[in-house]
């Protein structure tokens, strides 16, 4: 994707809001994270009037160059920042993750462009270490954050009214017993016709995996669909990893599911051979499995050390979600438009 500009956008971990008549569409800035150390700079949003157009508005987080303890120094692995407007307080809250610590951080802002401040210190929400999240709002004003813990299984935890915290109340969901690479990670929640549904994916770093979608509601048991991916020989979810779930607002019925592409030069990997690295690597393999490994390329030098990747030149998967029914479903299209739908 480019700009208005012909600009790469770069918005990794890609959310999408509406505000003031405008659509805005932020995300992880990786421009520099090309295999140097550099993990990210901070976080970059863009303003489309259209959802086709997209203009940079800028960084809104901007790194900390000058603290290398700051979760937003450039060689910390901050991630998936999602900012979600709080009614009652009326303020914008940012929720970011420091993947290393498996903490949360939560920053606050009067304006949706910021300034944003750190509302306290590194926290563990529900008291659980965390990985991936989503952060989602009910109807009935509450909010809740999605988080794997870490790659055991998926948490539904309660919000405090300040949106800035949790309050302890939380409901472990999509358990995964057999271990990596089939646990759950990257949940994107979204809402539809009073019930709950969860993306989620498997664990395989920057490699793609086959997704699931479940269905439950909040602090509830959730049921498992299956792969929301029709048709998708590659068992990649089209080589991607889906991160978030933007309801376009005067449309019916249209959901885009945003996903990253993070390693578009390596979409010939067959997803069994990444699976059966990952389960070796995570389940006792012996030295000489490990070595045979190895030996396989460079491939599996992506798992080893994520920070020497180039992923500046990541791309981004955005396709409707259909239904039949209650029956969620993605299917792989070249191009399409806002106009097929209602």
């Amino acid at each position: 994707m480019y700009d208005v500009d012909g600009k790469r956008i770069h918005a990794q971990f890609p959310h999408m809001l509406y505000h003031n008549g405008k659509y805005y569409l932020y995300g992880s800035n990786k421009e520099f994270s090309n295999g140097t150390g550099i993990w990210h700079w901070g976080v970059k949003m863009y303003e489309s009037e259209d959802l086709y157009n997209w203009k940079e508005v800028g960084i809104i987080i901007p790194p900390n160059e000058n603290d290398v303890n700051s979760p937003l120094h450039p060689r910390k692995t901050m991630d998936a920042p999602c900012i979600i407007y709080n009614r009652k307080t009326d303020k914008w809250v940012c929720w970011l993750i420091e993947m290393n610590e498996k903490k949360a951080y939560t920053l606050v802002s009067d304006s949706l462009f910021g300034p944003y401040r750190f509302s306290g210190e590194g926290f563990f929400p529900c008291g659980l270490t965390v990985g991936d999240f989503d952060i989602a709002e009910a109807d009935d004003g509450k909010a809740y954050i999605y988080f794997n813990n870490p790659h055991k299984r998926v948490i539904c935890g309660e919000l405090t009214e300040d949106y800035t915290a949790t309050t302890g109340k939380y409901t472990a969901i999509l358990e995964r017993p057999q271990g990596v690479p089939y646990v759950r990670e990257a949940p994107a929640h979204f809402q539809r016709d009073g019930k709950s549904y969860l993306i989620t994916s498997g664990t395989t770093a920057f490699f793609p995996n086959p997704s699931e979608i479940a269905v439950g509601k909040h602090l509830g048991e959730y049921v498992t669909l299956g792969d929301p991916h029709v048709d998708d020989e590659t068992k990649t979810s089209f080589h991607s990893q889906v991160r978030s779930v933007f309801k376009v607002p005067g449309k019916k019925d249209l959901y885009i599911a945003l996903a990253d592409r993070w390693l578009p030069e390596y979409m010939h990997v067959p997803y069994e051979k990444v699976r059966d690295w990952f389960y070796a690597w995570h389940h006792d393999a012996t030295k000489e499995q490990l070595e045979a490994i190895r030996r396989e390329g460079d491939e599996y030098n992506i798992i080893q050390n994520t920070m020497r990747q180039d992923v500046s030149i990541a791309e981004y998967v955005f396709l409707p979600i259909v239904f039949d029914k209650e029956i969620p479903s993605i299917y792989w299209r070249e191009e399409w438009s806002l106009e097929e739908f209602e």
